[in-house]
């Protein structure tokens, strides 16, 4: 068991945030393979709060798409050639993770983090495998066009856009503040 501890660690502490990716092919094997396993994550309702959108091969331009229904023409004539790149080629997955929107804040809030986890789990679990994540929360995660674009439905939010692919560099780690100056703790 104590092996399998610092495995975790190594895992948690080791993990980057990738947003160079090589092109490298991903299969959608891997990706479902990846969220067999990310599953497991804890949720608070009867049950899993989520589901995927993924986007891959010739499919990524369908997200690309997307993303530029939500842009306005000065931001495309800039970006636009990047996106194309990024998008459509260089990233090989891109993978949406949906809650639903409950009206109750509680429900919707215990959704979310029940999302969150499961992301975090999709992370944890591709840098096991080589595979660099990145997660997204732009603004046109939020924006009703790209929504429709990508079958988002109208009693549905989008927790997460992870951008998923190989990678050739590790990135340094960010400095993180020790969890005793972030910690209140009260005794007897």
């Amino acid at each position: 068991m104590e092996h399998e501890a610092l495995g975790v660690r190594s895992t948690i502490t080791g993990r980057r945030t990738i947003r160079d990716f090589n092109g490298e092919p991903l299969t959608e094997a891997a990706i479902q393979q990846l969220l067999e396993d990310a599953v497991w994550a804890p949720f608070h309702s009867s049950k899993e709060p989520w589901r995927f959108i993924l986007f891959t091969g010739d499919g990524r331009s369908k997200f690309a798409d997307a993303v530029r229904l939500t842009q306005p023409k000065e931001m495309l004539e800039k970006w636009g050639t990047w996106i194309e790149t990024q998008y459509c080629s260089l990233i090989q997955a891109h993978l949406i993770v949906v809650v639903k929107a409950h009206p109750r804040q509680r429900e919707w809030e215990e959704a979310l983090m029940a999302a969150s986890a499961l992301i975090q789990n999709v992370q944890l679990l591709a840098w096991e495998r080589q595979i660099g994540v990145v997660w997204k929360t732009h603004d046109y995660n939020w924006d009703p066009r790209f929504h429709r674009a990508i079958g988002v439905k109208a009693d549905e939010r989008i927790a997460g856009t992870l951008h998923l692919g190989y990678f050739d560099k590790t990135p340094k780690a960010r400095r993180r503040t020790p969890a005793a100056k972030l910690l209140t703790c009260f005794r007897d």
